[in-house]
């Protein structure tokens, strides 16, 4: 169960994480053959908007009604009718991720795999087999700030009430079998041994541990080889019973069901969870102290990651740095970093930067490999850049092309049930307003180069940056100068 990639769409900005890691093979196993059958048949009854029906203008983006409402129990709920498909996306996102582990690390990544390895008269095999007959998904996965578990169903009631009944029973009344508990122990602990051989992770580890300190976002979600193997069935019931409670959910809900029917799978799904409030929220972090931390390691490539602490979720500047990111780095081909660093030197494949709000102050970071006798070259280039971009913003063509692109991107956050149920489940965990998406679209349409310009400066600084580095210690060389055609062409594939 690694931390978190999100997806790199700027208007959701979860953490989940994260960087920036997939979801463990053990997180879930999902099912949707009879749901997709029933997917296809519905696509071929509509008309498939073609690219020349757009005549050049951007797809229109689908407005949310979004409904909202409390369970008895205390759960939040988000709903967003959509009859077009006959079937339903439920999410529950739950503060429980491993920034709530206290001295444990691991066990909130632990609990949330175990929710689906057992319940009352079923094993791991017969819960797959019981959402899979009936043609629903099952997953789940554990972050910094949240746990999640979902389910995607038909929506009719021969389908439904099983699988909600099978789902509520998963997440609310799991038995944590020690075979699995044994079982799924190993699975991490064979991973933590690929680790060390992985100098991505090894980077990211050391980062996060050097940025954070004593700060629960310090430590992997995934616990480390020493904290795993003592975690016991009864801190992992524990933990469920005071993480996995109805006043400690949100619902989002999303699909072919009306308001009442809506309703009637909250109050069933908050019902079936422990009763208990929510916990309370994490204290802030502290800055960390800046400065550059090698770790040798014996590759061809350096790792290259630098970091500062950046903005939670709330914060109102969120739009400007998300849009003055994708000029920096954010944006893939024609950002600052990627035009100096690969383009123009072909010294690295790809290099990246993003902010990755969270409940607390979450990581602005910069990260990518290159050649190891070039590295504090490449290094030192990186800063530069940055540098550069604080001091003199974007112009006015950068600002416009960005503004373009998001534009072009909007309608692909609200294009399916999957994406809305994602987005229902940020705007409730994170309490956004329920216009939030229109909102954050036209501020970020509104924006200046002196606002974005004036956003990146207040939060982000050259002197606060701590850096690691993974790779070989060899003697440096050079960089190239700069050419619109670089006699040295990027690494194809990035290391590990």
């Amino acid at each position: 169960m690694s931390e978190g990639k999100n997806n790199r769409l700027l208007l959701i900005g979860l953490v989940l994480v994260a960087l920036v890691a997939s979801l463990g093979a053990y997180f879930g196993r999902t099912s949707d053959t009879r749901a997709s059958e029933a997917l296809d048949q519905a696509k071929a009854s509509k008309k498939l908007q073609s690219l020349a029906e757009l005549d050049g203008k951007a797809p229109s983006h689908r407005a949310l009604d979004v409904q909202t409402w409390t369970t008895a129990e205390g759960a939040k709920v988000l709903f967003v009718a959509a009859p077009e498909l006959p079937m339903f996306d439920l999410r529950l996102i739950f503060a429980a991720g491993s920034s709530q582990d206290g001295d444990t690390p691991g066990l909130a990544t632990l609990t949330n795999a175990m929710l689906n390895e057992g319940i009352a008269g079923k094993n791991v095999s017969q819960i797959a087999e019981g959402f899979e007959s009936l043609g629903a998904g099952f997953s789940n996965g554990a972050y910094k700030d949240m746990a999640i578990a979902s389910l995607r169903s038909l929506s009719a009631v021969d389908k439904r009430e099983p699988a909600l009944k099978l789902f509520a029973e998963v997440v609310g009344k799991p038995t944590i079998p020690a075979d699995s508990l044994a079982r799924i122990k190993n699975q991490m602990l064979a991973g933590f041994e690929y680790q060390k051989q992985n100098p991505g992770k090894l980077a990211s580890l050391e980062l996060m541990r050097r940025l954070y300190g004593e700060h629960p976002y310090a430590h992997s979600s995934d616990g480390t080889a020493l904290s795993i193997p003592g975690i016991s069935v009864a801190q992992i019931k524990a933990f469920h019973a005071k993480a996995y409670t109805a006043g400690n959910v949100v619902i989002a809900l999303v699909g072919d069901l009306s308001r009442p029917e809506a309703e009637a799978i909250a109050a069933q799904v908050s019902a079936a969870l422990p009763k208990g409030p929510a916990l309370a929220k994490i204290a802030p972090p502290s800055e960390p102290k800046a400065g550059s931390h090698h770790i040798d390691f014996p590759s061809k490539q350096t790792n290259l990651l630098l970091a500062q602490l950046g903005i939670d979720r709330d914060d109102p500047d969120y739009a400007a740095l998300s849009l003055g990111n994708q000029i920096l780095g954010g944006g893939g081909f024609g950002t600052r970093l990627m035009s100096e660093v690969r383009e123009k030197r072909g010294l690295t494949y790809g290099v990246y930067s993003g902010f990755s709000p969270m409940q607390a102050r979450g990581p602005f970071m910069i990260n990518l490999q290159t050649r190891a006798e070039m590295s504090e070259g490449t290094l030192k280039l990186v800063q530069d850049v940055l540098a550069d971009y604080l001091q003199s913003g974007p112009t006015q063509k950068e600002l416009d092309d960005a503004k373009r692109e998001l534009a072009g991107s909007f309608p692909l956050s609200t294009a399916s049930n999957a994406d809305i149920v994602g987005q229902l489940g940020a705007m409730g965990f994170y309490n956004l307003p329920l216009n939030y998406l229109e909102d954050f679209m036209k501020q970020s349409q509104d924006l200046t180069v002196d606002q974005v310009k004036a956003a990146m400066n207040k939060h982000l600084s050259t002197d606060k940056m701590v850096v690691v580095t993974v790779g070989p210690t060899v003697p440096q060389k050079p960089l190239p100068a700069p050419t619109d055609k670089p006699s040295e062409q990027p690494l194809g594939v990035p290391e590990h």
